[in-house]
């Protein structure tokens, strides 16, 4: 059972947890850690190589040399901020809390907005692996909280003494979805803020949405959170920034939809070019002669091989 595998994990990470947990309240700012001249971003944590959104690809993504941790949140039924790209349990990845296959008809009824925490723990979305990539291993694994994912990287990073990476954290908000498979869009931010700020780390952490709500509300907060604008549409730069209303930290688009004049352009009103999702070693070297500012990939392996 995958619940517990989860358990079992948790209480061998309980006492580690609660040290890092007493040590962001007594010291809930950190100085901001620089962006890397080049940012290489796990996409999912690493999903070419372990399941993805879960503790296991973000500390194989760490040992990748990864200088940001991207992921995606949802929102679940008790209002806890859960690792997930779906807002429901994928046919593709996930077995249900008997660990039998669950139908793409049926998916979207495990709706993870109208489960709560415990319910969702026991749902094993590692061990089916995923087709798409095949180098993926397989282990029973749930998806956890981003509390927990955001401490036990951390506490990681302290043990291996190694560089503290940044955290982009992609809020999963549609208009349609409202109310449906998440809160509106400034309590779905509000939550995802509290525990970012709540384990001090406002200071290292992206907020990226194709929604342009989340985006338009977290830069009225006056943090210190960078925002970045995914993009899968081809209206073009100017449209898109012209429809956010302000340029943010980041313009995000899909790989195959950047030109190198987007680039330049992008470049001159200081904005930063991380495009996603680049997994081949030719398209990754072409982009960065390009003079992106980093990649979101499945494969950081595959990155760190280039010369």
């Amino acid at each position: 059972m995958v619940l517990k595998t989860c358990g079992i994990f948790r209480r061998t990470m309980r006492f580690h947890l609660l040290i890092g947990f007493f040590i962001s309240l007594a010291f809930p700012c950190f100085a901001q850690t620089p962006w890397p001249t080049f940012d290489l971003q796990g996409h999912r944590g690493c999903r070419g190589l372990m399941p993805e959104n879960t503790l296991p690809a973000l500390m194989k993504a760490l040992e990748k040399g990864v200088t940001t941790l991207e992921m995606d949140v949802v929102i679940s039924k008790d209002l806890q901020v859960v690792l997930s790209h779906e807002p429901w349990m994928s046919a593709l990845i996930c077995f249900d809390s008997t660990d039998y296959p669950i139908s793409i008809k049926k998916e979207r009824e495990y709706n993870l907005f109208k489960m709560t925490y415990q319910e969702i723990m026991l749902f094993d979305c590692g061990s089916k692996g995923n087709f798409n990539f095949p180098t993926q291993v397989r282990m029973p694994v749930c998806k956890p909280l981003l509390r927990e994912a955001l401490q036990v990287t951390e506490r990681y990073i302290r043990e291996h003494k190694l560089p503290q990476v940044w955290y982009n954290i992609e809020i999963k908000s549609t208009p349609d979805g409202d109310k449906k498979y998440h809160p509106e869009p400034q309590q779905y931010a509000d939550l995802v803020l509290k525990v970012v700020m709540d384990n001090g780390l406002v200071n290292r952490t992206i907020i990226q949405s194709f929604d342009i709500r989340v985006l338009k509300y977290i830069a009225s907060k006056s943090l210190p959170i960078k925002t970045a604008l995914l993009v899968e549409n081809k209206n073009g730069v100017v449209q898109n920034l012209e429809k956010l209303g302000f340029n943010p930290d980041i313009y995000s688009p899909d790989y195959q939809l950047l030109t190198q004049e987007d680039v330049l352009l992008l470049h001159q009103k200081n904005i930063r070019v991380i495009p996603w999702t680049v997994n081949a070693e030719a398209d990754m070297v072409k982009l960065k002669t390009w003079g992106v500012d980093g990649i979101i990939t499945d494969y950081p392996d595959v990155f760190k091989g280039i010369k």
